[in-house]
């Protein structure tokens, strides 16, 4: 635990968290109907009653503000994600991708009850959710079709005992005819005496390529490039929030004004446009005043941190994005678009760089711009700085995600690492990447 910054276990027994008389005898959280009606609730009863009430108790107690659950348990997700939503609880709930094993097994504790003959049968189970990912790929929309493709790849293996099939809304669990934008495909088999389960997401849109990392890393330029290369619109987050910044400073508002700042995202209508010849430059326009420029001062640089972490700003401004990236087709560049924004993206990267070639890209950035040169100490201990808010403050700070693919640019050149992503994404659309992985 000391390794990975643990620093406290709530580990509470189950007499304190459970009532000793029948659950039904006490204040019970219980789930809309129809999203525990199906899937695993079918042959498991009160289940889900059992973990949103615990869950909610867990969550009364610790007050956390984020709190992680696996992708793998998507029903279990949803409910979670629906009583937070609905009782107010204040808290992010963060989806975790499914991890797999080489063989394309999810991981699980159950699977250590495989013998060597099953195990090496259970891949099988997420393979037949591939072909029915290929067909829908292939322009295939009807559930009922996907959900006998996953039966007919599976019934030559006896051994596998099919519980389920569904494909639903990934939301509200309620089972699809047809998948418009996404669609949740789920299956729980048994393998002798042990059941797993396993999903994957079946989305009706063009790609989401996120790019998160530190301050100076190089992202903007990379980020801007990918669009132009391949034909996705670029998603200038970080402007965005600059945007913002620039206006805060010219209102005179002070950083710790929060209600004032509130107020004025509120009335703040943010435009970006890429018109250029070249297809790269992004043009920035603040309710009509076009702002391109003037975001990129130090002195914007300096505050824009501060002011991204308010939850305000960000939820403001994160709803915008998600807006943007509903129908996919972008690339966007940021620091927790990975995890926070676009958890779904098709392609996550996480670029680095050492501070040292951080700061003499900023350096040069800034000559180029006509700003007063800065020494590179200076702009080192800036980033350092930065990178300590960044990846310190409390609502959504910056973080590799679990699935994403990280590039040191050290060394690097702005060509080659734009090459080295655009390879990478067209071996996730061909299925190689996540062969590899």
């Amino acid at each position: 635990c000391e390794q990975v910054g643990v620093d406290v276990i709530f580990a509470p027994s189950t007499e304190e968290m459970l009532p000793p008389n029948p659950l039904n005898d006490n204040t019970q959280v219980i789930p809309p109907i129809e999203m525990i009606s199906g899937l695993c609730g079918r042959s498991r009863p009160n289940f889900f009653q059992g973990v949103a009430t615990i869950v909610t108790k867990l969550l009364n107690l610790v007050k956390p503000q984020r709190a992680y659950f696996g992708q793998k348990d998507a029903q279990q997700l949803a409910v979670i994600q629906r009583l937070v939503a609905d009782l107010d609880l204040g808290v992010e709930i963060v989806p975790c991708p499914i991890v797999r094993e080489e063989s394309g097994l999810a991981c699980s504790s159950r699977n250590q009850y495989l013998t060597e003959s099953q195990k090496s049968q259970a891949p099988l189970i997420y393979s037949a959710l591939q072909q029915a990912q290929k067909s829908f790929q292939a322009g295939n929309r009807n559930c009922a079709n996907l959900i006998e493709l996953v039966k007919a790849e599976l019934a030559p293996t006896q051994d596998i005992q099919v519980e389920y099939v569904e494909l639903v809304d990934p939301t509200t669990m309620i089972p699809l005819t047809q998948v418009d934008k996404v669609g949740l495909l789920a299956i729980a088999a048994r393998l002798g005496s042990t059941r797993l389960i396993d999903n994957l997401l079946l989305r009706h849109r063009k790609p989401i390529v996120a790019i998160d990392g530190p301050a100076g890393a190089g992202k903007s330029t990379v980020t801007r490039l990918i669009a132009k290369t391949l034909g996705l619109m670029y998603l200038d987050t970080g402007a965005m929030y600059r945007s913002i910044s620039w206006r805060v400073m010219q209102a005179g508002i002070k950083l710790e004004d929060k209600p004032a700042i509130a107020e004025l995202v509120s009335q703040s209508q943010i435009s970006l446009t890429t018109d250029d010849a070249s297809g790269t430059a992004v043009r920035v326009w603040l309710n009509g005043e076009e702002i391109t420029q003037v975001i990129r001062s130090p002195e914007v640089t300096a505050n824009v941190s501060a002011i991204a972490a308010q939850p305000v700003v960000r939820r403001a401004l994160v709803k915008q994005q998600q807006s943007w990236g509903s129908q996919g087709g972008i690339v966007a560049e940021g620091r927790d678009l990975g995890t926070h924004v676009f958890p779904d993206a098709e392609l996550k990267i996480f670029l680095t760089a050492s501070v040292q070639e951080r700061a003499r890209r900023r350096q040069k950035d800034l000559e180029q711009q006509g700003f007063e040169q800065v020494s590179l100490a200076e702009l080192e201990q800036d980033i350092q700085q930065r990178d300590l808010k960044d990846s310190t403050r409390t609502f959504s700070p910056l973080r590799k995600a679990a699935d994403a693919i990280e590039i040191n640019t050290d060394g690097l050149s702005i060509a080659q690492v734009t090459e080295k992503i655009v390879s990478l994404y067209h071996q996730q659309q061909s299925g190689i990447l996540e062969q590899k992985n």
